[in-house]
């Protein structure tokens, strides 16, 4: 579930960051014109490649997935593995084991909607350019964010097209020496999504074991 976090813990950058007077302005333009963008949407779908590199340790994980998001209610799936949330409950779906964990989402201490980030997190940042990072598309710009503070990550650096505003890739560093990277294969918004998509309806799991933890 942590994992996931990371997901939502760079909308809550993006939606709330905060630039300090010590940020490249141009890093901080962009950055602010890829935060309009996304606030424009309704709702999103992602497709998404993982990666959990940790050096020290010999950790390279690599997991693919999608994601789907509308106001407080968002959907993850995650090979093997669905996260639901209405805004309300939280469905955690384990698909080999045939179990579903039935939690609130105030009582849920890893699983934050990312309304609820995006209305809590108000870090100040340092946003500047990564000028060691070139790419053939010359559109493609890498920005590094840097807390303050330090409380949450030690850095994050987002890939953004400056062409048409998109945003590529983001990896987060932890102070535990672990990278989180998301690679957005496609993102699609302002679907129409099925009524099911943030809900779980345990009807139609007749053999699947309901664990409520209410």
């Amino acid at each position: 579930m942590k994992k996931i976090n990371f997901i939502f813990l760079l909308l809550a950058v993006l939606f709330n960051v905060t630039i300090s007077a010590q940020s490249d302005k141009k890093a901080e333009e962009l950055v602010q014109k890829v935060v309009d963008k996304m606030a424009g949407y309704e709702n999103f779908k992602a497709q998404l490649s993982y990666t959990m590199v940790n050096k020290e340790m010999d950790i390279d994980e690599k997991k693919t997935g999608f994601i789907f998001v509308q106001g407080d209610s968002y959907r993850v799936e995650m090979e093997g593995q669905i996260i639901i949330s209405d805004g309300k409950t939280i469905w955690t779906y384990l698909v080999d084991s045939q179990e579903v964990m039935v939690s609130n989402m105030e009582e849920d201490d890893e699983s934050i909607s990312p309304n609820k980030i995006l209305t809590t997190y108000n870090e100040d940042y340092k946003a500047s350019f990564d000028h060691d990072k070139k790419y053939k598309n010359a559109d493609l710009k890498m920005i590094l964010l840097k807390p303050n503070d330090g409380k949450q990550f030690e850095e994050m650096s987002i890939l953004v097209n400056e062409n048409n505003l998109s945003l590529e890739n983001f990896s987060v560093y932890d102070k535990n020496g672990n990278v989180f990277t998301y690679h957005i294969i496609n993102l699609e918004s302002n679907l129409n999504l099925p009524d099911d998509t943030f809900s779980f309806d345990e009807s139609k799991y007749p053999d699947v074991d309901v664990i409520d933890m209410r």
